[in-house]
C-alpha cells in the first residue's frame, strides 16, 4: 500500500525555521534521503521574497533528485 503524497504546507509547518526558497530547498533535498514518500502535493506557493517564477519546478527536481 502507498503513502499518500505529503503537502509542501505540512514540510513547511515542520520546518518552521525556513526562512527562504532556499533553505526550503535544502530541507527537501535532506527530507527525501530520510522520508518514504513518492510524490509531493503543491498546496500552496511558498511566500519568500526569493521564491523563484519557477518554483514548481525547482521544488519537484529537489524532491526528485534529493542530495545527488
Amino acid at each position: 500500500m502507498s503513502l499518500p503524497p505529503i503537502k509542501l504546507s505540512d514540510i513547511l509547518i515542520q520546518h518552521p525555521e525556513v526562512n527562504s526558497f532556499g533553505e526550503l530547498l535544502a530541507v527537501l533535498r535532506s527530507w527525501v534521503e530520510t522520508g518514504d514518500r513518492v510524490f509531493l502535493e503543491f498546496d500552496l506557493k511558498p511566500e519568500f521574497p526569493d521564491t523563484p517564477r519557477n518554483w514548481e519546478m525547482l521544488i519537484e527536481m529537489a524532491f526528485t533528485s534529493g542530495k545527488r
